[in-house]
C-alpha cells in the first residue's frame, strides 16, 4: 500500500476523533469495525496495513490494543483535507442548463397574476413578474436529471394559499440568468402539468420579447445555488 485508500482514511478519521494524534488510544477491532461500517476482520486488516506503512503505531498488551497516529499519518490527513477544502471552495455554485423555447398552455399569466402570489413575489423576490412564464424544454438527459435536484434545494419559498374556493400550491424561486444577459427566476411548482423535461422562468420583463426569442429558439440558463 503506497497510497491511503478510503478504508484507511475512515480508520484514521475515527482514530483522530478518539484523540490518537497525541495519545495512544485503546480500541478493539470489533468497535472500530462498527464505527467505520466494516467487519472486524476488515478493521484488523486496515490497522495492519496502516502500521506497515508507518501511518500508525500499535502497542499490544495482552488483549489490549492501543493505537496512535504517526506524524506521517497526520501529515497525509492534513494534505488530503487541504485538497478537499480547496475543491469544495472552488466548486461552481451554479447549474447550467440548455434547452429549446416552447409554447406553454397559457396558464402562467393567470397564476402569476393572483394576489396570493403577487404580494409574496413583491416582498420576497422584489418584483411582480410579467404575466406569464417562459417555457423551456430541456432536450438533453443530463439537463433533465440536473433539474430534479431543485426539488430538495432551498429556494425562495412562495407559500401556498387559498382563496376560499381552491388551494394554490407553493412555488420555489431560484435566481437565474437567461442567455447570460437577462435576470430571471427559475420556478419550481408544487403542482404542474409539465414533466421534468420542461422548466418555467419568470422575470419582471417579457423574456420572450426582451431576448428576441420565438418557439424553437435555443437558450441557456445559469441558475445560482445558495448553499
Amino acid at each position: 500500500m503506497t497510497e491511503l485508500k478510503i478504508q484507511h482514511l475512515l480508520t484514521l478519521s475515527h482514530l483522530l476523533s478518539k484523540g490518537a494524534k497525541y495519545n495512544y488510544v485503546t480500541i478493539t477491532t470489533s468497535s472500530l469495525g462498527k464505527n467505520i461500517h466494516k467487519s472486524q476482520q476488515a478493521a484488523s486488516k486496515h490497522l495492519l496495513e496502516l502500521e506497515e506503512n508507518k501511518f500508525i503505531t500499535r502497542i499490544i498488551n495482552g488483549r489490549n490494543l492501543s493505537v496512535k497516529i504517526t506524524s506521517k499519518g497526520f501529515s497525509e490527513m492534513v494534505k488530503l483535507s487541504s485538497v478537499l477544502q480547496k475543491s469544495l471552495d472552488s466548486s461552481p455554485s451554479h447549474i447550467d442548463l440548455k434547452g429549446t423555447l416552447v409554447s406553454g398552455m397559457g396558464e402562467g399569466a393567470y397564476y402569476m397574476g393572483l394576489k396570493g402570489y403577487t404580494k409574496q413575489f413583491q416582498s420576497k423576490i422584489g418584483y411582480i413578474p410579467f404575466p406569464g412564464t417562459l417555457n423551456v424544454r430541456l432536450d438533453q438527459k443530463i439537463h433533465q436529471e440536473s433539474i430534479k435536484q431543485f426539488e430538495t434545494l432551498n429556494g425562495i419559498k412562495i407559500k401556498s394559499f387559498s382563496d376560499g374556493k381552491r388551494t394554490y400550491g407553493w412555488v420555489k424561486c431560484f435566481s437565474a440568468k437567461l442567455n447570460n444577459s437577462i435576470n430571471c427566476q427559475l420556478i419550481i411548482l408544487e403542482r404542474t402539468h409539465h414533466d421534468d423535461s420542461v422548466i418555467e422562468l419568470i422575470s419582471k420583463v417579457c423574456l420572450r420579447k426582451n431576448a428576441k426569442l420565438k418557439d424553437g429558439s435555443k437558450v441557456s440558463i445559469k441558475i445560482e445555488i445558495n448553499s
